[in-house]
């Protein structure tokens, strides 16, 4: 399944002539798992009150979720083959005014965390048993509200918060962030780390219990499954054209 949709992401890329794929496939696995094993798709077309949240709070990893979300059969492949066209709904940016599926509208980095606190507060608030879970980028927690989030949803118990650490290392290179485990644990949360591509792993610290928030740090290559995009900064914004979309060769 996991090679279908990187092809797939590969395609949209040339399709549009856009597109963070590398970012998108670093965290693929992460939203695979979310969206096949732990939201209830009903629910979600449903729009209902009682479902778990997903937000994609590093939005320009887009084409991951948007390519899931066709798989579940959210949105379709006719309107996901417009992807970045002239007056298309599906920008490189996630758009929750025009496209189902998505909670919120997200690419300024550090602000879909907050708006994920937020729903986990309101939802608390509402004695609704609901996840909510939010993904964020290494280079994402550069960001101040990433930290006034971690501080809030702390001090309000939000034990039904899941923030996913996409740690890719592609910020490295600018402003090095070094055991973030210990960091969100000295803000009062949960931390765990894990291999962000076993799914198996995924799935196992999305159904940890705690008192607390949850972080999970995933650790991830940046460009998973295209092998000359693979931990390759040069591919961080470049677009595939089809002469290169016909030589890719993805990894198992």
């Amino acid at each position: 399944m996991t090679k279908k949709l990187i092809s797939r992401i590969a395609e949209l890329s040339v399709i549009g002539k856009e597109g963070h794929v590398p970012s998108a496939l670093s965290i693929l696995d992460i939203v695979w798992v979310i969206y096949n094993k732990i939201i209830n798709i009903n629910l979600l077309k449903r729009r209902s009150r009682k479902r778990d949240f997903f937000i994609l709070s590093k939005g320009h990893g887009c084409l991951a979720q948007y390519v899931v979300l066709e798989k579940k059969g959210i949105i379709s492949k006719k309107d996901l083959n417009t992807f970045c066209k002239y007056k298309s709904n599906f920008g490189g940016h996630p758009d929750s005014n025009k496209i189902e599926g998505i909670e919120c509208s997200t690419g300024s980095l550090g602000h879909g965390f907050p708006f994920a606190a937020g729903v986990a507060y309101g939802n608390k608030l509402l004695n609704i048993k609901s996840k909510v879970i939010t993904l964020v980028g290494d280079g994402e927690c550069n960001e101040g509200s990433i930290w006034e989030t971690c501080m809030i949803a702390s001090h309000h118990k939000l034990n039904n918060l899941i923030c996913i650490v996409d740690k890719n290392k592609s910020s490295d290179r600018a402003l090095k962030i070094d055991d973030l485990k210990s960091k969100f644990k000295s803000f009062g949360w949960l931390a765990v780390n894990i291999d962000g591509h076993s799914q198996k792993e995924i799935f196992k610290a999305l159904n940890i219990k705690s008192r607390k928030p949850l972080a999970i740090i995933a650790n991830t290559i940046k460009g998973k499954g295209i092998n000359f995009m693979e931990n390759n900064p040069e591919w961080h914004h470049k677009i595939l054209n089809q002469d290169l979309f016909k030589k890719i060769i993805l990894k198992n």
